[in-house]
């Protein structure tokens, strides 16, 4: 049998399968599983009474919840949510939006394998690129474009704190420059809050890049699925959610409580959006019904970010806090260093002592029953990415799980630390 460039680019073993394949994969009989992998977010019992509550009264109101699955809703999406979320903009932060502005994606994962296919890639015969302004980024992002060779990215500057803790920053000058000798760049994209490192751009940082996109007359894709207003894991205050058009806005309902409903709700001007929806079209048919359902009236009454705000914000909170202290404590007498936890469900321990690569060493504490994921896979794009300091020496840890799992995790990480050091 014989495979297409494409089928094969897309079937080959990559980073994010190996993470999705860890969350399900049984460990050895016999071996505790300690899940600080994936991105699997907890379960808050506060969001998912909201939810039941929700099901439960859609259950109760005559055939909505069977006239809800017997009908596809447009390529674009659900039209009241998308009427629902317009207005709920308009009237929360004064963007003038319509809901031709909005459409939902199975997933913000898909969203971006649409965008970053419409802005990279063969154009007018000449091969447009997709820039990361600040690298490591989002694993999923790495195998999403079409063509080989369309991403290109900058490796972050580090900035070093006494407490052991250390924050990626970014050289606007040098994005600026690169984009300056480089017009075949089609567009730019980042998290906010960084996935993998916790790290959240400023607003003046956003506000930077959004006027660097304007001057080349490109877009940036900003993927907020951790951010402001929902889910709200964002634990600085400086991280206003903001929006124009030359921004592309990605969100989802994943970490609010809707992980496997799969809704990414995208906010873009109309050209942009127009496109999504005719390539949900072709991709898909049409987009899931049920997160939008559940969560319209939720968004509409406010209660949606009451939640994020007053609950799962603090949750999440909580538990970083807690894994910093773990860390701390036994890692004592090591050389680690932790990035700022500043938003996102994870922690990036940087391991400078590690006497194997990360990849190896995800191997060894695979064995012990502690699934994390390795940061080589962080980091892609221009080759240069692969000479920063932090490329094989840092781990992703996945800090919503069970408590004692994850401090009985990160226990063992040190002690493999220790066995594994220079």
């Amino acid at each position: 049998m014989v495979f297409t460039d494409f089928g094969n680019k897309l079937s080959q073993h990559s980073g994010i399968l190996q993470l999705m394949d860890d969350i399900a994969k049984p460990l050895p009989a016999g071996v505790t599983p300690h899940p600080l992998g994936g991105g699997n977010p907890a379960r808050v019992p506060e969001v998912e009474r909201a939810y039941r509550a929700e099901l439960e009264r859609i259950l109760a109101d005559g055939d909505r919840f069977e006239d809800v699955l017997a009908h596809y809703d447009s390529p674009q999406g659900r039209v009241e949510f998308l009427e629902m979320a317009a207005e709920f903009f308009r009237n929360r932060y004064g963007w003038p939006l319509t809901m031709e502005n909005i459409a939902l994606t199975n997933g913000s994962q898909s969203a971006m394998f649409y965008l970053f296919n419409l802005f990279s890639g063969t154009c007018e015969g000449k091969k447009r690129t997709l820039l990361f302004p600040l690298m490591p980024e989002y694993i999923g992002y790495a195998d999403q474009g079409i063509e080989e060779g369309t991403f290109v990215s900058i490796p972050s500057i580090v900035e070093y704190s006494d407490d052991r803790t250390f924050k990626y920053r970014m050289d606007l000058k040098s994005v600026d420059g690169y984009l300056a000798s480089h017009p075949e760049v089609g567009a730019m994209c980042v998290s906010r809050p960084t996935n993998p490192s916790g790290n959240v751009l400023t607003d003046d940082e956003i506000h930077g890049l959004s006027s660097l996109a304007h001057k080349y007359a490109i877009p940036l894709i900003v993927d907020n699925a951790y951010g402001l207003p929902f889910p709200d894991i964002v634990f600085t205050d400086e991280a206003e959610p903001i929006w124009n058009e030359d921004i592309v806005l990605s969100m989802s309902l994943s970490k609010i409580g809707l992980p496997s409903i799969r809704t990414g709700i995208v906010i873009a001007r109309k050209e942009i959006i127009s496109a999504v929806g005719n390539m949900n079209a072709i991709a898909a048919l049409a987009t899931g019904s049920m997160g939008p359902v559940l969560a319209g009236d939720l968004l509409s009454s406010g209660k949606l970010t009451d939640l994020a705000s007053n609950v799962v914000r603090p949750f999440y909170e909580k538990r970083a806090m807690a894994a910093v202290s773990w860390i701390r404590k036994y890692f004592d007498g090591t050389e680690f260093f932790i990035h700022r936890p500043e938003g996102s469900i994870f922690l990036w321990l940087y391991l400078p002592s590690l006497s194997i690569p990360t990849l190896d060493f995800y191997s060894v504490l695979m064995k012990e029953g502690v699934v994390t994921v390795p940061g080589e896979y962080f980091f892609f794009g221009s080759d240069d990415v692969r000479k920063h300091p932090h490329y094989n020496k840092c781990l992703r840890i996945n800090y919503s799980g069970d408590p004692s799992l994850t401090e009985d995790g990160i226990r063992i990480i040190a002690e493999k630390y220790r066995e594994y050091s220079v």
